[in-house]
């Protein structure tokens, strides 16, 4: 049996109408924030404006690009990040904002020679030139504190030193005696271990690392696709041992001060696709759910784990659905019990790997997603789409109203429960001859949309007509009908 519906009470989200965003004509890995100003790198090599067709009011990007948080106009800050196999899979702002850290796959950053990584500083939208390490493969993870650096991926090497998918630097490019040791691959279709999230409490001296990885500093049992790590030595201090079965990896990481949080994806059967959320003081567990579609992006804000997935099977996670062959690519969840709320923006799976949402980041309360998509909420947008508190402006549809009278004097309408993207009550107001007669309340989602009923009582004989409409407290949808009904004698 599925979970069912949430209830009405809970954190507020978002709401699911996109904002009116630029878009990109290639794939969105990575997203920062600061200072006012929106980061997007990825695979891509043109921009183009909101609801514009591919090909038209295109300006070059290649594969950075930049964007005003609240407006979501496109900046001339356009430095190209080329060579290697010409992407970028990291972006870290700084904790001052003043430089935005960027990883990836390539060999020039504007100008300037860079080896996988390089930064740019926020002030004047130049190439940092003291941060220009030598990283011998693809950087698919950054994060950072006032003074160190924490790089992960596939590498090997850092400035010519063994450095096995982590290492720690200083800002001006310095390596660190940091150094733990990351082998085995967790994912059996890609043999090549990975660091692919970090995430660092510097205040419990604490990194954690997700990934593609079966051993951490040659254990060989109980570490598996994510650790602890000591952030000055390296050496393990968290295991985490059964949070990853065989066959899933890390892709996300993200924390709050308080907890972390994860999202994983895995291949095959008895995999883990979901979200995790631990605590950082003590890496003990507060929840996991066991949603499958694997899960890219993930980010809290106000009580709420923003997520970027394909989940299709939440069947056993509160306020979950079942497998009915769709695919919801943003999810919404409690981060007091994992509970699934009632926010569901949608995109398609689109390009490359066809996964739709990769990178998730918030920009003066506005959430910004970034991924492989064409669509979103089944209208053409690739790329790129923003979400805010407000306007909340889409309404629900208006269920067909039909009516019948079995007994005297009295008449019965019927009808099926609509859905909201982003509200789970919706008030159904019922019109007789035209003058407001009552309301109805129902919680709903679009794989669980009750059938509902209300029962007038009317001179016998007497011929009506009823209407309906449905309101999710700020919008109302058009009132259908009108149903003639005679109420038997």
């Amino acid at each position: 049996m599925a979970a069912g519906p949430a209830q009405a009470a809970g954190e507020p989200t978002l709401t699911a109408d996109p904002l009116s965003t630029w878009q990109t004509d290639g794939i969105v890995w990575a997203m920062a924030y600061a200072k006012g100003i929106v980061y997007v790198g990825g695979t891509f090599t043109h921009i183009r404006p909101p609801g514009a067709a591919p090909g038209t009011g295109e300006l070059a990007r290649t594969n950075f690009a930049a964007f005003d948080a609240k407006t979501g106009q496109p900046l001339s800050c356009a430095p190209a990040f080329t060579g290697g196999t010409g992407t970028i899979r990291a972006m870290k702002a700084s904790p001052d904002g003043s430089l935005i850290y960027v990883g990836g796959s390539f060999s020039k950053a504007g100008s300037a020679g860079r080896s996988n990584t390089a930064t740019l500083n926020t002030a004047d939208c130049t190439i940092g030139s003291a941060w220009k390490p030598t990283v011998s493969s693809t950087v698919r993870a950054i994060d950072v504190t006032a003074d160190t650096v924490y790089v992960g991926g596939g590498f090997d090497t850092v400035q010519g030193q063994t450095r096995e998918r982590i290492a720690a630097l200083r800002p001006t490019s310095e390596l660190l005696p940091f150094k733990a040791t990351i082998r085995g691959s967790s994912v059996s279709n890609d043999p090549t271990p990975a660091v692919n999230a970090i995430t660092v409490a510097p205040q419990l001296n604490k990194v954690i690392i997700g990934g593609r990885f079966t051993s951490v500093n040659g254990s060989l049992f109980g570490v598996h696709a994510l650790a602890g790590l000591n952030a000055t030595t390296g050496k393990t201090v968290n295991s985490f041992t059964g949070w990853i079965p065989n066959r899933s990896a890390v892709k996300a990481l993200v924390n709050d001060g308080t907890n972390f949080y994860l999202g994983a994806e895995g291949t095959g059967g008895g995999v883990f696709d979901g979200r995790a959320a631990g605590r950082l003081s003590d890496g003990s567990q507060v929840w996991k759910d066991t949603c499958l579609g694997a899960t890219q992006a993930v980010l809290p804000y106000k009580g709420v784990l923003y997520s970027g997935s394909h989940a299709h099977d939440c069947n056993s996670t509160p306020g979950g659905f079942p497998d009915i062959e769709n695919r919801q690519h943003f999810l919404a969840q409690s981060i007091s019990d994992k509970t699934i709320l009632p926010w569901f923006p949608d995109t398609n799976d689109g390009i490359g790997e066809q996964i739709g949402p990769r990178a998730l980041t918030m920009a003066d309360g506005i959430l910004w997603a970034g991924g492989e998509f064409t669509t979103v909420n089944e209208k053409a947008q690739q790329g790129l789409t923003r979400f805010a508190a407000a306007p909340d402006t889409g309404a629900p549809q208006v269920p067909i109203l039909s009516g019948t009278s079995s007994s005297r004097g009295k008449i019965t309408l019927n009808w099926k429960a609509s859905w909201d993207r982003d509200n789970g009550v919706l008030t159904y107001k019922i019109y007789r001859d035209g003058v407001y007669l009552t309301s109805r309340n129902q919680d709903s989602r679009y794989w669980n949309r009750p059938n509902m009923s209300f029962t007038d009582t009317v001179e016998p004989g007497a011929e009506h007509r009823y209407s309906i409409e449905v309101t999710d407290g700020t919008n109302v949808s058009g009132r259908n009908g009108p149903v003639y009904v005679t109420a038997k004698r």
